[in-house]
């Protein structure tokens, strides 16, 4: 393999000593770049020093460019240009990252805080494409440079170069048919202990995590139906087939079912809730980052919150929580 060969000199410095040659002097040539007179002469002196060869006849009031010099000078400007250039089109490509966002998020939290995640995000004149999906797809498409940012449920990764950031939890809630008769706060367990569990699917991150719920509460139910949505779950439900354990944010989804079903609260536990996570890569997007967790806050907060408790009063205080 070829060995690379150091470049004799860097960009400042090169500047700086064409700067002294077109100016006539340091302190012009100082003034023109906005640093001291002494930085420019060091400047000045590293590369002669990177360089091997005195490029200024410091014998000549102002000092004139030696012969070294002068090529030197004759070939630098168009090594400038390309920098300037290289730069602005560096500066160019930063700024359209910024105004296309790719944004993925779970289906969930697409359906419902997503609509008003977008006005708010394109009201600050960016282009944003969302994509919704299973969370270990989201998190495989972060890492893999697919997507810029991420809202998941549950996050494994062990990329010290993925930033995760918490937004918000939801409790788990039993939702019953309409028809049934509601149970007090000490019988409800027995009741679900005693009924058909209709199950999200052992596939989706809130299915395998509803499964880590009741074993914790101690319910055992036979597998016999299990989706990867809410809305075939809760038409289960309606229909008087069973009960199903699921969240705010996903009834709000199917929420044309809430009138066909029941709402009660589950006991409360760190198994009990699900969390959201916002993902983005370590220093490439902290800014940007920092903006779509606020306005997702302010969404939430202002907008979706609010609204599902409006329609399912009967959900606890803590049901709903923003980091």
């Amino acid at each position: 393999m070829k060995s690379i060969e150091a470049i004799p000199f860097d960009l400042r410095a090169l500047q700086a000593f064409v700067a002294v040659c077109d100016c006539g002097s340091m302190s012009e040539a100082a003034r023109l770049l906005g640093v001291t007179q002494s930085a420019v002469s060091q400047l000045v002196k590293s590369l002669e020093g990177q360089s091997g060869v005195v490029l200024l006849d410091r014998d000549f009031r102002p000092s004139r460019p030696t012969s070294a010099g002068r090529i030197l000078l004759e070939l630098s400007n168009e090594l400038l240009d390309q920098a300037r250039r290289i730069s602005a089109r560096l500066a160019d490509a930063s700024r359209a990252q910024e105004v296309q966002i790719r944004l993925g998020c779970v289906d969930s939290f697409a359906a419902t805080v997503g609509p008003a995640l977008v006005k708010a995000i394109s009201g600050t004149a960016r282009q944003i494409t969302m994509w919704s999906g299973l969370t270990p797809m989201l998190n495989e498409q972060i890492q893999g440079r697919e997507l810029d940012l991420a809202i998941v449920t549950e996050t494994s990764l062990k990329n010290p170069r993925i930033r995760q950031e918490q937004l918000m939890s939801e409790a788990f809630v039993a939702v019953l048919p309409k028809k049934r008769k509601r149970p007090d706060h000490h019988g409800l367990q027995a009741m679900l202990k005693n009924m058909q569990l209709i199950r999200y699917t052992p596939r989706s991150v809130i299915g395998q995590q509803v499964e880590r719920y009741i074993r914790h509460i101690g319910i055992d139910s036979p597998r016999r139906f299990e989706f990867d949505a809410t809305d075939p779950l809760l038409s289960m439900v309606a229909s008087g087939i069973g009960y199903a354990i699921t969240t705010p944010i996903c009834l709000w989804q199917a929420r044309h079912y809430l009138k066909e079903v029941a709402v009660l609260p589950l006991p409360d536990s760190k198994l009990g809730r699900r969390e959201f996570f916002l993902l983005s890569r370590e220093s490439e997007w902290s800014r940007l980052s920092a903006e779509i967790a606020q306005l997702t806050r302010q969404v939430l907060t202002r907008q979706t919150i609010p609204e599902i408790r409006k329609a399912i009063p009967e959900l606890p205080a803590t049901a709903l929580q923003c980091s």
